[in-house]
């Protein structure tokens, strides 16, 4: 592979990366050369299984709980992460709240809403913020560190339906900071946002035929997409293949189709 696609003793931290999308693209950037830091709030057996997949890749990984849905634990966060290797060239907030399964499928519209809010919206900007800045005070230049952000790709065309509405709204408040962050960390630090479809996480492998159906239906390409899509699209992003790319969404859906 290309030079320009490596990310060669690059310093990595993912957040949610104990499994599904996150866990991707934590192999991926380690696949690529990068030293990982593995996060999540409560699976930490998950955590451990991708720390010790990407120490076989030859590259160094460490593991940190934490529950982001807090302003302490965010600062905490992100200290211990610079501690770790005393620096962070890239940066993924990829963790968000599942208020589709579990208890919280029970939970009342707006209870879900307010979840959704602290830890997907006040989680990523706080978080952007304070890496952004100290990415920029321990020497960043010319956009080689960087910080993705994860939205969704019906935002533009909205979706039916209560997680239509959540959804929309959250993952729309990401993907619109993203473009003014990029502007206040321009030229030192590029940031972008990846923007999923239907993904096959955990839950895509359970749905119903319904949903199996409109996942399949809604890609031109016709077929689920799958975290490692994801995984690469993000180390293209963070690596000096993309050096002229900031304050961009990307879509990762296959191409979406309106349903006839």
């Amino acid at each position: 592979m290309s030079h320009s696609f490596k990310l060669e003793n690059q310093v990595a931290v993912v957040t949610g990366s104990s499994s599904g999308v996150g866990r991707a693209m934590a192999l991926e950037f380690a696949a690529a050369g990068a030293h990982v830091l593995i996060h999540a709030k409560t699976n930490q057996p998950g955590a451990e299984e991708v720390a010790a997949s990407v120490r076989r890749t030859g590259r160094e990984s460490s593991v940190l709980m934490a529950d982001l849905a807090t302003e302490a634990e965010q600062d905490w966060f992100v200290k211990e992460a610079f501690d770790w290797k005393g620096r962070v060239d890239i940066w993924v907030n990829n963790a968000g709240a599942d208020v589709l399964t579990g208890d919280a499928q029970n939970w009342s519209f707006e209870q879900k809403l307010e979840h959704l809010w602290r830890v997907d919206v006040v989680s990523s900007i706080r978080l952007s913020r304070a890496v952004g800045l100290r990415m920029m005070e321990l020497g960043a230049t010319d956009g080689n560190a960087v910080i993705l952000n994860v939205g969704w790709d019906q935002v533009e065309q909205g979706m039916a339906g209560d997680s239509g509405e959540m959804f929309a709204a959250i993952k729309g408040s990401i993907m619109a900071f993203t473009k003014s962050l990029a502007r206040s960390l321009a030229p030192r630090v590029r940031v972008n946002c990846l923007a999923p479809g239907w993904i096959r996480t955990a839950w895509g492998e359970t749905a119903s035929d319904y949903w199996q159906e409109r996942a399949t239906s809604e890609s031109l390409l016709r077929r689920w997409g799958l975290p490692e899509d994801v995984a690469h699209m993000a180390r293209f992003l963070a690596s000096p293949a993309a050096s002229f790319i900031t304050g961009q969404t990307v879509a990762i859906n296959g191409g979406f189709r309106h349903r006839e």
